[in-house]
């Protein structure tokens, strides 16, 4: 059995470099996908309340027979729970949905700026990861300028910046200010997305074939060399075992650079100060 390695987050905790992204599963599924996932090998699970599957994921935690402490469960809240009341309610209700004390990463889902509450929202974030509730706190989809406001405005830096990323959205002034601030940059969507093409392109094919990997592999491989936490989707066993199964090889130099020609670059992926919920 494969375990990814972990990431230390700036709070001292670590997080799984390689999780189960669970959108769009409804409950039944992701029950199922959980207890698979578990069995080859993964602890880090993500999940949304916006998913609709929390309950689910928290069946398949118990039913996985893998002590909690073993797994690392995130869990975010999107713009109905922006403000300090509504946010102490949604995890509440996020906890019990999942059936546990405390979610390992908590994120705020969209920064959705034209509300104005990400900032009251983190704050109460604060007070959670204080309570214990969540053991680390963190952002998704947040640009830059939605990171510096929270940290003039508020004192927790956030472990996690949860982002589109992939060798096609490369997201490189994002991450490199992550970098500087001590945010870890963890990708969705990182093998491209539905219907997205990425995994057709020639030039993972021919890397795929000098590795003896497929091109999945090749791309989650790109992530975990590039020092990002990365979640890819999938219900089906032989493609969560395939997907962890990144860590018995390394992409040189040359390989990096043919990677870089599916760079659509900086105006690639969704634009959080238009898009979100």
């Amino acid at each position: 059995m494969t375990l990814a390695p972990l990431i230390e987050l700036n709070d001292g905790n670590g997080i799984p470099q390689l999780g189960l992204g669970t959108w769009p599963l409804d409950d039944e599924q992701v029950a199922a996908a959980v207890v698979q996932a578990v069995e080859a090998g993964y602890r880090h699970i993500d999940t949304a309340v916006k998913y609709g599957n929390e309950r689910g994921v928290g069946n398949g935690i118990r039913a996985s027979g893998v002590d909690r402490s073993e797994l690392f469960i995130t869990t975010k809240l999107d713009g109905e729970f922006q403000g300090h009341d509504r946010a102490v309610a949604g995890l509440e209700g996020s906890l019990k949905r999942l059936g546990l004390d405390y979610v390992d990463l908590l994120l705020i889902h969209w920064p959705l700026p034209g509300r104005d509450q990400y900032v009251s929202t983190w704050q109460t974030f604060e007070r959670l990861q204080a309570e214990g509730k969540a053991r680390s706190i963190g952002v998704s989809n947040f640009k830059p300028a939605h990171l510096e406001r929270l940290m003039a405005e508020t004192d927790v830096v956030p472990a996690v910046n949860q982002i589109q990323l992939s060798p096609a959205i490369t997201r490189t002034a994002e991450r490199e200010f992550h970098s500087r601030h001590g945010i870890v940059t963890e990708s969705y969507s990182p093998l491209g997305g539905s219907g997205a093409g990425l995994l057709s392109a020639p030039v993972l094919s021919q890397l795929a074939e000098k590795h003896g990997k497929t091109p999945s592999q090749l791309v989650l491989r790109w992530h975990v060399q590039n020092g990002l936490v990365t979640i890819p989707r999938t219900s089906s066993p032989g493609r969560m075992a395939e997907n962890l199964d990144v860590f018995d090889f390394a992409l040189d130099p040359q390989d990096l650079a043919e990677l870089s020609v599916l760079d659509e670059g900086p105006e690639a992926g969704n634009d959080s100060d238009r898009t979100g919920h």
